[in-house]
């Protein structure tokens, strides 16, 4: 299974809300996933990152591929 570290859109129409979710690549956006690892609101002022960086590297390193927008938010969120 080829597992991926991504975004899952929630909240309402032009207020989105993100997950940052572990999956199987092969799923749908919204769909089903294995673990929660944060989140992410754009909408805030500031903006809001939530990450647990030691769970999404102990997905790193089982393999877990990353998408580049939870790359650049992994990114901010260890420079904070």
């Amino acid at each position: 299974m080829a597992t991926v570290i991504r975004l899952q859109r929630g909240g309402r129409k032009k207020r989105p809300f993100y997950s940052v979710v572990v999956t199987d690549e092969r799923n749908r956006r919204d769909g089903d996933f294995i673990e929660k690892l944060g989140h992410f609101d754009p909408c805030s002022q500031p903006e809001l990152i939530t990450l647990d960086l030691e769970r999404v590297n102990a997905w790193k390193a089982k393999g877990a591929k990353i998408s580049d927008r939870v790359q650049s938010l992994i990114t901010r969120a260890s420079a904070e």
